[in-house]
C-alpha cells in the first residue's frame, strides 16, 4: 500500500529585519500572525508563523528573521517559489494592492493557471494563484477581506539539484500523483485541498546558498504522532537518513534531506497554534516553551522589538 501525505504542512524561510517582514505579510498579504515565538534552537532569534486564522496546516508560512543576515541565493537545493493560493476572482484586488505598496507584479502562465509573481522585501519568490478549491480564509485584516484573502499554499516550486531523484522520492516515497509536464516543469499532487501541489523544474540549476531570501525547509504533513513514526520508518526503508523526533511545540518534526539536496520535514497536524494562546488573542505575545521560559528576560533583551500594524 502507498503512503501518500496530504501535501505541504508549512514551509519556512530567512529574512531579515523583523519589523519588515511583518509589515509585507501581515500589512501588505493581510495575513495572521499566529505565532511569536523563538528559533528553539538558536533562542536569540524570533520565529513567526503566520497563516490563516489559527495557522491551519497547509496555511502556514514561517520565518527565522536576522537583522543583519546575509543576502541567499536561490538555486537547486531549495523551494524556488512559495505559490499562495487565493479565491476566484480576486486577482484585481490583489493587482492593485500590491501596486499600492509599490511591489512590482509579473504575470506567468503554466498547467493552464494565471500566476501573478512577485517578491518580498527581502528576495523571497512568492506567487498567487485563483483556485476554487479549499475554503476561505476566516481571518480580515484592514483592506484583506475574508473574500480576497490568501487561503493558504497554493503549492511550491521545487529546485533540484537531481530532478530524476527528486520525481521519484516524490512519487514513490511521499505518494503524489504526477499529473503532468508543461515545457520546463512536472505536476505533482497530493489529496489535501490546499498545500497539495508540487511543481519541479525537469533541469537542475546552479546550486543555492542560504541566506536571507530564501527558504529552508519544505514540511509536509503527517496525521499525527502515530502516523509521523509510520513515516520515519517508511522514510527511512527508501534509504534516507531522518532525524529523532523534534519537538516543536505546536507540532512534532522529523527532518531528512533527499537526493537533489532539498531539505524535507514531515510535521505533525497536532496540536496546533491554540496550545498555549486561545484563538482570539494569538500571535500577541512572546510564546515561549517551558525550557526557555526561566531565560525569558535575557531573550526579550535580545529580540528587537516590532509592532503587528494595519498599512493601509
Amino acid at each position: 500500500m502507498i503512503k501518500r501525505t496530504e501535501g505541504i504542512h508549512h514551509i519556512t524561510a530567512i529574512v531579515g529585519n523583523p519589523q519588515e517582514n511583518v509589515d509585507f505579510y501581515a500589512g501588505v498579504l493581510g495575513l495572521r500572525l499566529v505565532k511569536r515565538t523563538i528559533n528553539f534552537d538558536d533562542p536569540g532569534t524570533y520565529h513567526f508563523y503566520f497563516g490563516d486564522e489559527v495557522g491551519n496546516p497547509g496555511t502556514i508560512m514561517t520565518f527565522f528573521p536576522w537583522p543583519n543576515a546575509y543576502k541567499g541565493r536561490i538555486g537547486s537545493g531549495q523551494v524556488g517559489v512559495t505559490s499562495f493560493v487565493v479565491p476566484t476572482g480576486s486577482f484585481p484586488f490583489w493587482e492593485e494592492r500590491l501596486k499600492k505598496f509599490n511591489v512590482e507584479v509579473t504575470k506567468s502562465s503554466r498547467f493552464g493557471e494565471d500566476y501573478l509573481n512577485f517578491e518580498d522585501p527581502h528576495g523571497l519568490q512568492l506567487e498567487l494563484v485563483e483556485r476554487e478549491p479549499g475554503k476561505k480564509s476566516e481571518w480580515s485584516f484592514g483592506e484583506v477581506t475574508s473574500e480576497v484573502a490568501i487561503k493558504g499554499f497554493g503549492g511550491a516550486t521545487l529546485l533540484s539539484a537531481r530532478p530524476a531523484y527528486t520525481a521519484k522520492l516524490l512519487e514513490e516515497t511521499m505518494g503524489l500523483e504526477k499529473i503532468g509536464e508543461d515545457g520546463e516543469y512536472v505536476r505533482f499532487q497530493a489529496t489535501a485541498d490546499i498545500g497539495n501541489i508540487i511543481d519541479m523544474k525537469l533541469s537542475p540549476v546552479p546550486k543555492g546558498m542560504m541566506g536571507a531570501g530564501t527558504v529552508h525547509h519544505i514540511a509536509y504533513r503527517a496525521k499525527n504522532d502515530e502516523d509521523q513514526l509510520d513515516w520515519k520508518s517508511h522514510v527511512e526503508s527508501a534509504g534516507f537518513g531522518v532525524t529523532p523526533v523534534q519537538p516543536r511545540q505546536y507540532f512534532n518534526a522529523i527532518y531528512f534531506r533527499e537526493y537533489g539536496d532539498i531539505l524535507f520535514e514531515i510535521a505533525t497536524d497536532p496540536p496546533g497554534f491554540t496550545l498555549d494562546e486561545p484563538q482570539d488573542s494569538l500571535g500577541e505575545k512572546l510564546m515561549l516553551p517551558d525550557w526557555y521560559e526561566p531565560q525569558r528576560d535575557k531573550i526579550e533583551k535580545v529580540l528587537l522589538p516590532f509592532k503587528v500594524r494595519e498599512l493601509d
